[in-house]
């Protein structure tokens, strides 16, 4: 297990989060499966964030997610 750490802290903060499609429908399928991970790659680089796991399935995502202190989980879910 890796630490990050800044000016006084060391720490360890990781998300799991899974969502899905409304009513829960297989529309995650061929291409907006590769375009939704690319989006995710691209939204994680711009707020400093690393994706350690990312599966997409037909009907939801599992994405497991390492963010930086600084960075308000809130702020992250948002976007």
């Amino acid at each position: 297990m890796k630490y990050k750490s800044n000016n006084n802290v060391v720490y360890s903060c990781k998300y799991h989060v899974v969502w899905s499609p409304k009513y829960r429908r297989n529309v995650l399928v061929e291409e907006v499966d590769e375009r939704l991970k690319s989006i995710l790659f691209e939204v994680a680089n711009g707020v400093k964030a690393e994706i350690i796991e990312l599966e997409v399935m037909p009907d939801h995502v599992h994405l497991l997610v390492e963010v930086d202190l600084n960075l308000v989980s809130t702020n992250w879910f948002a976007i």
